[in-house]
């Protein structure tokens, strides 16, 4: 039986990824940063909580000793590293948290990993958020384009990436970055735009709210659902050789169409019932993202399953159905 390691389990992504890996019958552990609210913390779990392959620990990326114990437990052969402070307009107001975590605890477990198993294969969750606001020339971000990122969560997960590749070329160590465009699903955190806007139209469709307030509606980002790239993952780690890949969809869309989209299915209006803040606004914006698949799709066999229409039905759907079920939760 395969024994795969994923911190960050009870993230959007982490959950998703310990379904799969457990559909295809690994024994999966995960690691859990200890919280003072323990029930909220497993919440994306629920559906295989008390699986009988699945072990959770406690752990934290800046206390190495914690990770080499895990490990030494756990004795994976596949380590998926989802965890981060990942949220990039928070970064900004916790940039030392962000370059920590999401920068110095991947190198705390790259290291506790050469320290204790080194023969495991090791997957690096990297952003389209690296490449700031470069951009080829064919208006893509791929493997080769410049990485120029405008946030303290961009600052540090350049720095992740290359202490990866640093410790692949040093050590001989199987360790491969999947360069992930944004990747959205029902799970994801209501702070984040998409799911922050399927759940307010709904929202307001039911009368409980009358405005939806965003940041700059201009931007367009690459927006593909989580369950795809949690395939793409396990992906990577079954290529022969450690590499570099880019995943993502190939087609963008601007916040603004996301909100005309969700809007005109519910039948708002966007014009007395959508607005914007400064608040929401990043000190230094990242206008545009639309990434290149072609070397996963080439190599790996790796194509995304869900349009961006499917993913947002998908959210919105969700959001009718948890207050038809909890109808005295009205926020």
């Amino acid at each position: 039986m395969k024994k795969a390691l994923i911190t960050g389990i009870n993230g959007q992504d982490g959950s998703y990824l310990a379904e799969f890996l457990l559909d295809k019958g690994y024994e999966v552990w995960g690691i859990l940063k200890r919280n003072s609210v323990a029930e909220n913390q497993t919440y994306r779990l629920n559906d295989i909580y008390g699986h009988e392959r699945l072990k959770l620990a406690y752990a934290d990326m800046l206390d190495m000793a914690s990770l080499i114990q895990v490990l030494q437990k756990a004795q994976p052969c596949e380590i998926y590293n989802l965890a981060a402070q990942s949220h990039v307009r928070i970064s900004f107001d916790q940039p030392i948290y962000t370059a920590q975590v999401t920068g110095m605890g991947t190198l705390n477990l790259l290291e506790a990993v050469r320290l204790t198993c080194p023969d495991a294969r090791i997957y690096q969750a990297s952003s389209s958020e690296m490449f700031g606001n470069n951009i080829d020339a064919d208006g893509y971000q791929r493997e080769t384009t410049p990485m120029n990122p405008v946030s303290p969560y961009g600052c540090a997960k350049v720095f992740s990436y290359n202490i990866c590749r640093n410790y692949r070329n040093s050590y001989k160590m199987y360790i491969s970055n999947g360069i992930l465009f944004n990747h959205e699903s029902p799970r994801r955190g209501v702070n984040f735009v998409t799911n922050k806007v399927a759940k307010e139209a709904v929202r307001i469709k039911l009368g409980y709210t009358d405005k939806l307030v965003l940041g700059n509606t201009q931007a367009t980002r690459d927006w593909g659902h989580a369950k795809d790239y949690v395939r793409a993952m396990w992906m990577i780690l079954q290529h022969e050789q450690a590499d570099d890949f880019v995943c993502a969809t190939g087609i963008s869309h601007s916040v603004q169409y996301l909100v005309d989209y969700v809007f005109d299915r519910l039948g708002l209006d966007t014009e007395t019932q959508l607005t914007t803040s400064e608040r929401y606004f990043r000190p230094e914006e990242l206008h545009d993202l639309k990434g290149d698949a072609g070397k996963a799709k080439e190599l790996l066999g790796w194509t995304p399953e869900y349009s961006f229409e499917q993913m947002m039905d998908e959210m919105v759907d969700h959001w009718f159905d948890f207050y038809e079920k909890n109808p005295n939760i009205r926020s």
